[in-house]
């Protein structure tokens, strides 16, 4: 027997220790005397870290451009933000784009049902791990639901209005954006829809659906094609997105 054996672990577990298994979140962490236990104190590090590389990350936009053209044309675009610095202090240049985009998007489709918004957000690890599975299942799905389908938009260093002069300026009916959210201390891979129907320059978050947390360990890319779709097809029905498009998605699944 080893020594250190003949000795009890140092650590207290905690009597929430059964509910780890359903979620991510640090919870019954247990505890060293009156500390956290040196594990957890680096899993949490090495979570942040996490974070800050995320928010940090770029865009592969080789592995986006290759990979999502087999379902037709896909623009480069940039916003006004030149750098990553700038686009974390000015906001308001994440949402629009530069003065090259008019010349990008010159030849690609117009009057299209949806066109489509990828940007890296507060996470381009999202967005390269989730934008291709997700693309993968969503066109399919609107293309047997009868939709016409417009570009696929890489906007660097974007945020989720930029959306809409996309949208705008390719005159499609509806805009779907992906984009990657604000990297938690269990999230950095989590991305973000929004969907707006009539996008057009100016508007605001109550005009827009959102799904989130599309990732493996949140809500996969196939489950949230299929609500994107069903939101679709009520914005069109509707005419309308955002706070008065309810989504009953889950509600229809389980009637």
């Amino acid at each position: 027997m080893n020594e250190l054996s003949k000795y009890h672990s140092p650590v207290q577990a905690d009597p929430w220790e059964a509910l780890k298994a359903f979620t991510s979140a640090r919870i019954a962490l247990g505890r060293t005397g009156h500390a956290v236990p040196l594990k957890e104190v680096l899993n949490f590090r090495l979570a942040h870290a996490n974070a800050r590389d995320a928010v940090y990350s770029g865009m592969d936009v080789d592995l986006l451009t290759n990979t999502l053209r087999r379902f037709g044309r896909v623009n480069l675009l940039h916003s006004q933000a030149r750098d990553r610095f700038e686009y974390l202090q000015r906001p308001d240049k994440g949402r629009r784009l530069d003065k090259h985009a008019l010349e990008a998007l010159s030849g690609g489709s117009l009057d299209k049902d949806v066109c489509f918004v990828i940007t890296d957000g507060l996470s381009a690890t999202a967005v390269n791990d989730q934008a291709i599975p997700m693309m993968t299942y969503l066109i399919p799905l609107l293309v047997a639901a009868g939709f016409s389908i417009g570009d696929i938009n890489l906007v660097q260093q974007g945020r989720v209005a930029v959306g809409d002069e996309v949208g705008a300026l390719q005159r499609a009916k509806a805009v779907v954006v992906l984009v990657g959210e604000r990297p938690g201390l269990s999230s950095a891979d989590s991305m973000g829809m929004y969907l707006t129907f009539g996008p057009t320059p100016g508007l605001t978050d109550d005009s827009r659906n959102c799904i989130s947390n599309i990732r493996p360990g949140g809500l996969v890319p196939e489950k949230a094609a299929q609500k994107t779709v069903y939101l679709l097809k009520e914005a069109f029905r509707l005419q309308l997105s955002g706070v008065q498009l309810k989504d009953d998605h889950d509600s229809l699944m389980l009637s």
